[in-house]
């Protein structure tokens, strides 16, 4: 079956749907998402949106912010897009009427989060914050905009002048074909191929692995942020435990609840994501049991109603003041590297929030910047494609380079299962090369035939090329930054400063620059 439209979007989420609102004013949209609207990080955010709202705190002061939370591995100029530009574009959204949640005064409740050097974090539903946002979004989305539910993207489609052109996608009614003149990636990042995260199950990279197969360039993927509160029950992670929990009066406590934090960062509690998952983490590994003590947070069912529920479904009782938490995966700083209006190297295809890579979060993403992301870029791309307009004329596929049979690949919970032990919290180089000796390369990776596949057998094969990508960055950055920890190279290392693992034709390149994916010169080297 043939789709024809203006544009393509693959995902859901936030950066999606305030995409699809802008273009379907004028295009014919078509949203493809790998199951429901309700099952995105976007959806399932709770701590809020960071934006300046106040007169005693400043861009700049956020700006400051983000960059030593991401230990300063950014494009400055997109960091300053995201909080100069997205503080307007949220102060319009206020002035339109997203229902966030008020003071007595009607001014905005703002939340604190970890390494925010102000009250910025702006909340709805006290702590359903993606929730109303992406219910808010949807019943703005225009009449020409369809959404097509539980079909997964895997196949980009390229035309012979090497310009997206489509995409194939594998539903209930079998393949469909669409044909766009723009095409969106907005899929959302990789957390579920760990196997304790706060994402959905879906989240297992599968935009990174098309845009990858197609030659799109890729970078920062030895970036994962681990988030340090994820509701453990029975060796099990139940959901996130937000931040603003923290904000609130929370904090890390031992099973004697003894503060964890103090002594290790002027923030305590609300320092940077990988300064208290590596802390907690390095509790665990002993035998310790890790807490967020509660006890001098009043009202708690109230101002964390979601939270609330979460912990009485699995058993918590909240009477004791205790929450039982542990780290887990939350959020990729790396993808497909994307311009302010999400272009990427391939023609005509964007990427768009967690999928691309801007530069914006550095090495560590600073907390509740994600949704700004969305908002912001999702804006930005949009007015870029209304003024380019529709114009591609060609849309005859090229030969299929891909030809490979499917190689023999890990199970599902096995390369979930190594992916922490390698790729977890903290990396030592010896668990890196033999995980990715159990790996096929990724020139055989990119080079396989994918038509006839079943969809599980499509998600595996896709999350061994983000766990591949993911391995060869991390073994090549040989210092610690931001939430890529190295046990054998510790600190930072000032040669790394500013440079960028790129990753696009089935090469691997050290860049000063995450927009020189278009040159191959100097060390570049193939990836065997």
């Amino acid at each position: 079956m043939d789709v024809k439209t203006d544009v393509l979007i693959i995902g859901s989420g936030i950066a999606a749907l305030q995409a699809a609102r802008l273009l379907g004013q004028q295009f014919q949209v078509q949203i493809v998402t790998k199951s429901s609207v309700d099952m995105s990080s976007s959806y399932r955010a709770q701590g809020g949106i960071a934006a300046v709202t106040k007169q005693e705190d400043k861009n700049t002061y956020h700006i400051a912010d983000t960059l030593t939370a991401g230990e300063y591995h950014h494009e400055i100029k997109h960091v300053e897009a995201l909080i100069n530009e997205g503080t307007e574009i949220i102060q319009q959204f206020l002035t339109d009427g997203l229902p966030i949640d008020r003071e007595a005064s009607g001014k905005p409740a703002l939340g604190l989060e970890g390494a925010h050097s102000h009250r910025r974090i702006l909340h709805a539903g006290g702590d359903r914050t993606g929730q109303v946002f992406v219910e808010y979004l949807l019943k703005q989305l225009p009449s020409n905009v369809v959404l097509n539910c539980y079909e997964m993207a895997f196949e980009l489609l390229i035309n012979t002048d090497g310009a997206c052109i489509g995409v194939l996608t594998q539903g209930k009614r079998g393949i469909k074909r669409y044909f766009a003149h723009h095409v969106i990636l907005a899929s959302g990042g990789a957390g579920a191929i760990y196997p304790s995260s706060s994402n959905y199950t879906v989240n297992t990279g599968d935009g990174i692995a098309l845009a990858f197969r197609a030659g799109a360039a890729i970078s920062d993927m030895e970036f994962m942020q681990f988030h340090p509160s994820l509701l453990w029950c029975n060796g099990v992670a139940k959901g996130l435990v937000s931040e603003a929990v923290r904000g609130a009066g929370g904090i890390f406590v031992d099973a004697q609840r003894q503060p964890i934090m103090k002594g290790v960062h002027p923030q305590l509690d609300l320092a940077p994501r990988h300064v208290t998952a590596h802390t907690l983490f390095k509790k665990r590994i002993t035998g310790q049991e890790t807490f967020i003590d509660i006890s001098g947070i009043q009202q708690f069912e109230d101002k964390f109603p979601t939270i609330a529920k979460l912990c009485s479904d699995n058993g918590v009782d909240l009477q004791t003041g205790l929450i039982p938490i542990a780290p887990g995966s939350h959020f990729l700083m790396g993808g497909i590297i994307a311009d302010e209006t999400g272009g990427t190297s391939i023609p005509n295809l964007y990427a768009v929030g967690e999928v691309a890579c801007t530069g914006v979060h550095g090495a560590n993403r600073l907390a509740s910047n994600s949704l700004l992301e969305g908002i912001t870029f999702g804006h930005k791309m949009a007015h870029a494609i209304l003024q380019r307009g529709c114009k591609q004329k060609n849309f005859a596929e090229r030969y299929n380079v891909h030809k490979l049979p499917l190689p023999s690949l890990l199970t599902k919970e096995k390369l979930q299962q190594n992916m922490m032990q390698a790729l977890g919290i903290v990396r030592n180089p010896n668990d890196m090369q033999q995980f990715a000796k159990q790996l096929p390369s990724l020139q055989t990776l990119q080079r396989v035939d994918v038509i006839g596949l079943n969809q599980q057998e499509l998600e595996i094969y896709m999350m061994h090329i983000v766990a591949s990508l993911m391995v060869h960055a991390a073994l090549t950055r040989t210092e610690t930054r931001g939430a890529h920890i190295r046990s054998d190279k510790p600190h930072n290392d000032a040669w790394w400063t500013q440079r960028w693992i790129i990753f696009e034709h089935g090469q691997m390149k050290v860049r000063k620059t995450l927009y020189e994916y278009h040159q191959t010169r100097g060390n570049a080297q193939a990836i065997l």
